[in-house]
């Protein structure tokens, strides 16, 4: 399992798919069959977003007290789904 964290682009690079383009390359050299991300729940646009790029929801997480809680979402980087 290959965890990702954090992948974030300077502002004037936003919105011009240079993210989608850095996932992409990053999960394309992985030897792992499945990447895994924690997402705030407070913002359900990443959520979506990396929804866009094959992820799906399979949980929540919050790992102490005053932290938020996390959508916990996996990709087979396989071509299996992630339940299989």
């Amino acid at each position: 399992m290959f965890a990702l964290s954090e992948l974030k682009v300077l502002k004037k690079w936003r919105k011009t798919g240079a993210s989608e383009e850095l996932h992409r390359a990053l999960v394309l050299t992985r030897d792992e069959d499945v990447a895994t991300l924690l997402v705030d729940v407070t913002h359900p646009k990443v959520v979506s977003l990396y929804e866009r790029w094959g992820y799906i929801k399979v949980g929540e997480q919050k790992p102490y007290e005053d932290s938020p809680t996390f959508a916990i979402m996996a990709k087979h980087l396989t071509g299996r789904s992630v339940s299989e």
